[in-house]
């Protein structure tokens, strides 16, 4: 039997109960899951990293990650309708920055795990 499993089967019933009540509903796993999902992608990592450093228009970000503007566009729509990033236009130029202050900080825990375990 493997050390990382109990080696024995019992289960504490007021536990159960109290993570049972505390539970996210389906939708919120759901939401939470595709935010996890679209952050495993290295090129929107990239694309939040930058934006975490300050506001960006496409042309900017294509040219700093290296990218088609176009793949840069696709990877924003994505991202935007996941409310992970906001746009604001200014004349002929769209602006994009992190949605919010959560975005930036799911970003930074993040990085800062990754740093940390090496």
């Amino acid at each position: 039997m493997a050390d990382d499993t109990c080696q024995v089967f019992c289960f504490n019933p007021k536990a159960i109960e109290q993570i049972r009540e505390a539970m996210l509903d389906g939708r919120e796993i759901e939401k939470l899951a595709q935010t996890f999902k679209v952050l495993g992608d290295p090129t929107r990592v990239k694309i939040l990293f930058a934006l975490s450093q300050r506001e960006l228009c496409v042309c900017d970000l294509a040219k700093a990650l290296g990218i088609s503007q176009s793949a840069v566009s696709h990877q924003l729509r994505l991202l935007r309708t996941m409310s992970l990033v906001k746009y604001r236009k200014q004349g002929l130029m769209v602006y994009y920055s992190l949605d919010d202050d959560h975005i930036l900080c799911l970003f930074k825990q993040g990085l800062d795990h990754v740093l940390h375990s090496g």
